[in-house]
């Protein structure tokens, strides 16, 4: 497994999915919190047959960079060690540069899915000229008002209820959540802790390079939704002057899209978006 060295001295963990056939691009994958990189298989085998080479990393305190990183401690995974948010951004963004030096003049699109939808933000706002496109999976606006605060399986609370609903309607995607043991289903803001999950805050920069961005959210998402969605896209729009920013809003799906019963659906979307932007072999 390769890795890379933080600025901070934790070896981060990540993969190189390689492009079928010569690639015509390049897409930097960052996954939510509590999870990893391995659970992306099947989009990341949708852009590689689509002529991307798909860099994932585990990030700080994730999968085999947290067991790596705890000492083999299952139980402390989620949690980001040393640094906190600000180092899991910069590791991030330091994950970017090397993936931009090892592909000279190829496109980059940067494909974040929840938390991974909020790094890519911060990542955005810090170094926008990196970026040939943004896609956003599961994100919101990051303000308190925007983002929710309320226990994300709450209206999916009862008997036999296992915590993991709100993931996806397929339920045995929270089953197999439950069931890896890379993953952990403690909330954001026991891992985090306060200061740290302050730091999800912020909105997009003024004046942002026009580069397009696919929003792509369920309409039963409880992190932000489609409503916060709306906010992020206009932000987008006018605080920062994209003029190519795309919402897709999936019925009946919730958080964990790339998970859903539309799944497939979901990536031919995601696919279509890419032809119309970037040239097809």
């Amino acid at each position: 497994m390769p890795e890379f060295i933080d600025d901070h001295g934790v070896a981060i963990v990540y993969d190189v999915h390689p492009a079928a056939g010569e690639p015509r691009g390049v897409v930097q994958l960052l996954h939510g919190v509590g999870e990893h990189a391995g659970r992306y298989g099947a989009l990341i085998q949708a852009l590689t047959a689509a002529g991307f080479t798909v860099y994932a990393d585990d990030h700080r305190g994730h999968g085999r960079t947290g067991m790596t990183q705890h000492g083999g401690d299952a139980t402390k995974l989620g949690t980001l060690g040393i640094g906190g948010h600000s180092a899991a951004v910069a590791a991030v963004a330091k994950f970017t540069r090397l993936i931009r030096d090892e592909n000279p003049g190829r496109p980059l699109i940067l494909l974040g899915h929840s938390w991974g939808s909020f790094l890519s933000q911060k990542l955005f706002n810090l170094q926008p000229e990196a970026y040939s496109a943004v896609i956003l999976s599961g994100s919101a606006l990051l303000t308190p008002l925007s983002l929710s605060a309320a226990p994300l399986n709450a209206r999916w609370k009862g008997p036999g209820a296992t915590g993991t609903e709100w993931l996806s309607s397929d339920l045995s995607v929270g089953k197999a959540f439950l069931e890896d043991p890379l993953n952990t289903s403690a909330p954001l803001l026991k891992l985090f802790g306060f200061a740290n999950a302050l730091r999800l805050y912020g909105l997009p920069r003024r004046r942002l390079p026009d580069v397009p961005m696919l929003l792509l959210v369920g309409s039963d998402d409880p992190v932000g939704g489609p409503r916060s969605v709306a906010k992020l896209e206009k932000a987008y729009r006018e605080r920062s002057g994209l003029t190519d920013v795309t919402t897709i809003v999936y019925p009946g799906a919730r958080h964990e899209i790339f998970n859903e019963v539309q799944q497939a659906e979901v990536r031919a979307d995601l696919i279509s978006w890419i032809d119309a932007r970037f040239a097809v072999r």
